[in-house]
């Protein structure tokens, strides 16, 4: 008798994200943007092809964000509430990092969009690290950055897309580069294009 494994499927609100996501992919292949490093986070184990944000599970106290050095250097960054993105940015820079963080809910777009003067290119030093090298909780939503690429004089960016889940903003999305520089601050506009869609 054959087995078919159980069918998974995304949470309530996921499905538009996700569409959104693969709809900015195609329409960017063509013209050979790269630009749109989004990856949707957190990740299931550690399969390639497995990236879907999960639903926020809280209880007992979980902190708003956590930040673990991993013994290759690397950081695993866990958003249990996407609520203040300056106390996260105020952590990694308190470890030494020069990182800006930007939460960015549905409907909503970081003006300029034009950020940075020169983004270092994504295939020269990528901010994020997919796939990870360390394992990531599947119930929670935690990606990894490699903050050792960010050179001096040099700029990381995380963009977080934000979306509603039973009342609590959970991360669905993030978009992670490095900039030539420093980065214009992000005010958030209406916008009902990708919320992560950066020039």
């Amino acid at each position: 008798m054959t087995v078919f494994p159980e069918e998974r499927d995304l949470p309530e609100g996921r499905h538009h994200l996700l569409k959104e996501f693969v709809m900015t992919e195609i329409q960017a292949a063509p013209r050979r943007r790269l630009l749109r490093p989004m990856v949707l986070a957190p990740v299931l184990g550690l399969a390639a092809a497995a990236a879907v944000a999960l639903p926020l599970v809280f209880g007992g106290g979980a902190p708003a964000h956590a930040v673990e050095k991993n013994p290759d250097g690397t950081l695993t960054v866990t958003v249990n509430e996407a609520k203040d993105p300056k106390a996260l940015e105020a952590n990694l820079k308190g470890m030494g990092y020069d990182v800006v963080v930007d939460f960015v809910p549905d409907g909503k777009q970081c003006s300029p969009r034009k950020r940075s003067a020169s983004w270092v290119p994504k295939e020269d030093k990528p901010l994020s690290v997919f796939p990870p090298t360390v394992e990531l909780a599947a119930d929670e939503p935690s990606f990894q950055i490699d903050p050792t690429k960010i050179g001096p004089g040099q700029t990381g960016v995380l963009m977080f897309a934000v979306t509603e889940e039973a009342g609590h903003p959970t991360v669905a999305g993030i978009w992670a580069r490095i900039s030539n520089g420093p980065v214009a601050a992000c005010e958030l506009v209406d916008s009902d294009g990708a919320p992560l869609d950066v020039e």
